[in-house]
This record gives C-alpha cells, sequence and structure tokens, in this order.
C-alpha cells in the first residue's frame, strides 16, 4: 500500500463511491452542487524527508463524498494544489460545469478564480486580511444603504446565532478588482453563549449574478464550506484517530486517508449521519455463546442423521458424527 499512486488510488475510489450514490431529487432551479475546498495536515505522519504530511481534499456537500485529494509538495502550500485537485475532480465527474467552489480565504487568488471561470464552473470565495485591497473595496460598499437579503436564527448547544446576509452587484464599471466577481456579500455572524455575545462581519464575492443566486442560496452556500471540516476532517480526526497514526513510509499517510474518505463516503451514500454509530453497527458480531452447547443443540436433531456441516462459532463449521438413534 505505501508503494500505490495515492492520486489514482483516490480517484477510482471516488467514481466508485459517485456510481453507487443515490440519485439527486430534482431541485429548484437555482439548486446547485457545491464543492467545499479545505485542506488538512497529517499530524502523526511524517514524509521521507521528516515533514509534516498535508492533504488538500474537495468534498461534494450534496453526497458526503470526497471527489479529490492531492498531497501538497514538501516546501510549498496549498495554492499551486489548487489546479491539480481540479483536474481530479475534472476526472471523476466528467465536468466542473455549474458546480459552484467554496474554500477560504487562503484561495482567494485570481489565478483560482480565472481557472474555475475557464472550466465553466463558479467560485464563492470569502475576502480577509491575505487581500487587502479587496478587503478594504468590500468594506467600503454602501452596506447601510443595502436591505437584508436573509435572516436566519438558530439556536442549539448552549448557544443563540443570528446571521444576517446582504448582497449588491458589483459587475458593472468601477467594480470591486477581482476577476468574474458579480456580486459582494456580507454575512453578519452574531453569537451569545453564556451571556457573551461576539459579532463577526465576513465578505464575500461570488461569480454569479443576483437571479441565479440568491441572499438564502449565498447563506446555504456559506455554511456548507464548514460541512468538509465538520464531516470529514471532524469523522478522521475522532472517530478513526486519524492524528494518532504516526505513517512514514512512502504513499501510506495519503493513501490510508484516502481509505478513511471513501469509508466516510461509503457510509453518507447509505444515508448514515453518525458514522462512528455506523461503523459500531457494520462491525457488530453476535454474542458469543456462554457453552458449545448453547449453539449446537438447536440444530442438532436436524443434522444428527445428515451428518451436515454445524456452525460453531466457537470454533467454525464443525461436522457431527452420525451415530444410531435410541428411543
Amino acid at each position: 500500500m505505501t508503494r500505490l499512486d495515492d492520486g489514482l488510488l483516490s480517484t477510482v475510489l471516488a467514481a466508485w463511491l459517485q456510481a453507487r450514490a443515490r440519485p439527486v431529487t430534482p431541485r429548484p432551479r437555482r439548486y446547485r452542487t457545491v464543492i467545499a475546498v479545505d485542506g488538512k495536515t497529517l499530524r502523526g505522519a511524517r514524509r521521507p524527508d521528516g515533514g509534516q504530511v498535508h492533504l488538500l481534499s474537495a468534498l461534494d456537500t450534496r453526497t458526503g463524498i470526497v471527489l479529490a485529494q492531492v498531497t501538497i509538495a514538501a516546501k510549498s502550500n496549498e495554492i499551486p494544489a489548487f489546479t491539480p485537485l481540479l483536474d481530479a475532480i475534472e476526472t471523476v465527474l466528467g465536468s466542473l460545469a455549474g458546480l459552484v467552489f467554496i474554500a477560504d480565504a487562503l484561495h482567494t487568488q485570481t489565478a483560482h478564480a480565472d481557472e474555475i471561470a475557464a472550466r465553466g464552473a463558479h467560485l464563492m470565495i470569502p475576502t480577509k486580511g491575505n487581500q487587502p485591497t479587496l478587503f478594504a473595496q468590500l468594506k467600503a460598499l454602501p452596506w447601510p444603504d443595502v436591505p437584508i437579503g436573509d435572516r436566519r436564527r438558530d439556536t442549539g448547544h448552549g448557544r443563540r446565532e443570528t446571521r444576517t446576509v446582504k448582497a449588491i452587484t458589483v459587475a458593472t464599471p468601477g467594480g470591486i478588482g477581482f476577476p468574474h466577481a458579480e456580486q459582494a456579500v456580507r454575512i453578519i455572524r452574531t453569537r451569545t453563549t453564556g451571556g457573551k455575545t461576539s459579532r463577526e462581519t465576513i465578505y464575500f464575492t461570488v461569480s454569479l449574478p443576483a437571479e441565479q443566486a440568491q441572499p438564502a442560496d449565498l447563506q446555504d452556500w456559506a455554511r456548507l464550506e464548514w460541512h468538509i471540516e465538520n464531516r470529514v476532517h471532524h469523522v478522521r480526526d475522532v472517530t478513526f484517530r486519524e492524528d494518532l497514526h504516526q505513517a512514514h513510509t512512502g504513499t501510506g499517510p495519503a493513501v490510508l486517508a484516502t481509505l478513511r474518505n471513501t469509508s466516510i463516503g461509503y457510509h453518507r451514500t447509505n444515508g448514515e449521519a453518525n458514522i462512528a454509530r455506523a461503523i459500531r453497527r457494520a462491525n457488530r458480531r453476535p454474542p458469543r455463546p456462554h457453552h458449545r452447547r448453547d449453539q449446537q443443540l438447536p440444530d442438532y436433531a436436524m443434522t444428527l442423521t445428515a451428518g451436515a456441516p454445524l456452525f460453531d462459532p466457537c470454533g467454525g463449521p464443525r461436522r457431527l458424527v452420525s451415530r444410531p438413534h435410541r428411543e
């Protein structure tokens, strides 16, 4: 396994999961498949040169399948690996047309926007301090004059959260300086926990016009970014104890991560929401009988004269010897 091509293995297994996924129920016209992109460091694993192994993955948030995974080269980062990741996704799906990609602010790169647009896909990306000029342009837009497009309130886990979305069209002369951007989006998250209230403002750009991406859609897509972290990376850390595995030979770390992704995707396509519970159910074995005769006696009369194999959970199949019947 440590000599397998981890990229090829990821592509083959993702295509298999995609083929067995349940058919999608028809959705409204604006519905689009959202692909979440995020990286993860395997803290216990090491490359042959001693460095940490870092992987960049893409999750189909509709099916829960990791469509592609690429290994970040030594002394590099996620940015150069973005195009190879798109190539791997295109190999699995056949085309990227119409898909919406969402990632963290590290991938707010003009080259990424051009590459995605060239493949017929769309990008929704947050803007933070790594793009100071773009961030200043988004912040300076006349947000007080823009009506609220969507507002949602949630409670749970001891907290209350309100998310307010505003969107404004910017694909006009003198708009913002980011390629293919059609709308600027502002999301304000207000969270109250234990009597303390915090407020966070995040700015996005999206390459879809308002008639194809309403504020309610933008709200949903922004939240889907967390699916790859919560439903894949967290499961690999907590359920599979990935960070404790000290793989370091060849492509072993990436191959094992691919197998974990496949296990998660397999259970997701079966409709499972809790992967740990699904794995326990799949691995459950019948209880061992207290005495061997507890298993043998119910079938003994049926097999006494026939000499048929009888399953013995303590010792495997066994054959009973035919004996004369006594009154």
